[in-house]
């Protein structure tokens, strides 16, 4: 084998999970589609209210109607996620979804259209996404080896890098030539082939042991969160990144800042293209261990190239800034995933999923209401440099408090061990 051969081996990602399950193939099919068509309504929607009310707090309000709906049903999703069949309850939320999709054509078809539709769909979609993501996340080590996990979720996050690119690029075109409707005509065709393909998946039926959903289920899985510090670390870290250092709200108005309106897609792009640089090279990750260490340095470089990303005033600059950063936060989302799912008992991670949706949900929507309110008060540019300061030291502060994640080895962790031999278990059936 050349020299060649074995770099690519070290850094291509692994196919074993794509070419050992059918129902992994599935998902990620399903997820491809999907993605890309809802990035071009996450795109379309702060453009559409830009040319309504030309406000940057009125952009950044729609993270703060979508908190609550995201929050109550993320918990109840993840108990309903642990009780009840994974497949159908993810095949009735994406019906949902694609509703909501059609709702806003509805919307924007209007000759003149309304302000408060959008929010309303925005918090609808927001607890359906809280029914639906517990469900989907848990699905996955239902239907991956336990050994191949970190190789999952690299695919995973392969495909939503790449609709991440492709996405906004494509929405800035659509907006301007077509308007927002035709953002959100191709996101309701992309649901109803989503739809078809979820509908293939085999049933992911409870465990036997599952609990019916109700406010004792749900304490059972926070109280298991709260029993690990080390949990609690991933959740607390990625919601102050994301709370300090998300400033997509204000992006329409930074490319106004910049004098460069032509890059308004490229901005909302920046991020993934980094990510999917290390999605596509990411075959190293399968082989680190300490991945408590591996969210630290990750989440701290998110902060200071968001830092970066607001002190500098060429669009160029600003766009390698926050490409840096979402290789950084790629990093940071492996760490976390490959922590959540090798560690977290079958019976539990449903409700543990939806504590974890909150933690990187929450984050970001409040992180808009954040970075609007700021841009008022102080400006763009400001928003975003002062945001990714107080990003690092958060993180800084977070990681002194909860030694626990430093130390995390999935070599020697209890909890990965124990979850390790019952996947194994299982598999063998003894």
């Amino acid at each position: 084998m050349t020299a060649a051969a074995r770099f690519l081996r070290k850094v291509v990602p692994d196919l074993t999970p794509w070419r050992s399950s059918r129902d992994f193939r599935l998902l990620w099919s399903s997820g491809c589609i999907t993605a890309f068509g809802s990035l071009l309504t996450y795109i379309a929607v702060p453009i559409q209210i830009k040319q309504l009310t030309d406000s940057p707090v009125a952009v950044g309000l729609a993270g703060a109607f979508e908190l609550v709906p995201l929050v109550v049903f993320g918990l109840w999703g993840g108990a309903l996620a642990d009780a009840l069949d994974r497949r159908r309850l993810v095949l009735l939320s994406e019906a949902g979804l694609a509703l909501m999709a059609a709702l806003l054509l509805a919307n924007a078809l209007l000759p003149h259209p309304l302000l408060w539709p959008i929010y309303l769909v925005g918090a609808l979609t927001a607890a359906l996404d809280g029914l639906q993501r517990p469900a989907l996340d848990s699905m996955i080590p239902r239907v991956v080896a336990h050994d191949q996990l970190p190789a999952a979720f690299t695919l995973l996050s392969l495909y939503r890098n790449a609709a991440s690119v492709a996405g906004p690029a494509l929405a800035g075109v659509v907006v301007a030539v077509a308007g927002p409707r035709s953002a959100f005509a191709l996101d309701v065709l992309t649901f109803l082939v989503s739809l078809a393909l979820i509908a293939r998946l085999r049933p992911v039926p409870p465990a036997e042991s599952a609990e019916r959903p109700s406010l004792r289920s749900l304490g059972q899985g926070l109280r298991y969160a709260w029993s690990r510090k080390d949990l609690l670390g991933t959740y607390a870290i990625d919601t102050v990144a994301m709370l300090f250092a998300f400033p997509v709200a204000v992006f329409p108005f930074l490319a106004s800042a910049l004098d460069a309106e032509w890059a308004l897609g490229l901005l909302y792009s920046a991020t993934a293209v980094g990510a999917l640089a290390v999605s596509a090279t990411g075959g190293w990750m399968a082989r680190i261990h300490r991945h408590g260490r591996m969210l630290l340095v990750a989440a701290l470089g998110w902060g200071a190239a968001m830092t970066l990303a607001g002190l500098v005033g060429n669009v160029w600059l600003v766009l390698l800034c926050l490409a840096a950063a979402g290789a950084a936060d790629q990093i940071s989302g492996v760490a976390r995933s490959t922590i959540w799912n090798q560690s977290i008992p079958d019976e539990l991670r449903g409700r543990l999923a939806g504590v974890e949706l909150l933690s990187y949900s929450v984050g970001p929507q409040l992180g808009q209401v954040r970075a609007g309110g700021m841009a008022a008060l102080v400006g763009v540019r400001a928003s975003i440099w002062t945001g990714g300061v107080m990003c690092v030291l958060g993180v800084l502060a977070l990681t002194a408090s909860v030694p626990k994640l430093l130390a995390w080895d999935s070599r020697t962790d209890p909890h990965a061990l124990a979850v390790r031999a019952e996947h194994e278990r299982q598999a063998t059936g003894v």
